[in-house]
């Protein structure tokens, strides 16, 4: 059974089911999606940038990208569409970070797992130094 829930778009009160969002906001999405969907159909346009694709449609960049994430524009087929990653804003087809930033966060989390394995070791030589001078 649903909930009554505020629409994140038009905060109308609606009845949440299945969507996030209003059965009116729902169709105006939907009518933007076939929007930038027929302009990218279009052999010419297969190509186009996500700001190209905002600019011939008026679809919002952001509503573009929720498209890409998930899954219903897939940019194995419209291989310019990509979106900044979260943290440095570079351009990702996929995800949420680019592969230097996933690279980065690993690499740091590897340090403080080696740092955090040490870190035991590290004060029980303090305390049996300590221990010795007494």
């Amino acid at each position: 059974m649903g909930e009554l829930a505020n629409c994140p778009s038009c905060n109308k009160v609606f009845v949440r089911t299945i969507r996030n969002i209003c059965p009116e906001c729902f169709k105006e999405e939907e009518k933007m999606f076939d929007k930038v969907y027929k302009f990218l159909r279009v052999k010419e346009n297969r190509s186009a940038t996500l700001q190209e694709v905002h600019e011939a449609t008026g679809v919002p960049e952001t509503t573009i990208i929720r498209f890409v994430k998930e899954g219903r524009l897939r940019t194995a087929t419209f291989t310019n569409l990509t979106y900044p990653c979260e943290s440095c804003g570079s351009p990702i087809s996929a995800g949420k970070l680019c592969e230097n930033c996933i690279g980065s966060i690993e690499a740091e989390l590897e340090i403080a797992e080696r740092e955090a394995k040490r870190m035991p070791q590290k004060e029980r030589t303090y305390l049996s130094d300590v221990t010795k001078d007494r």
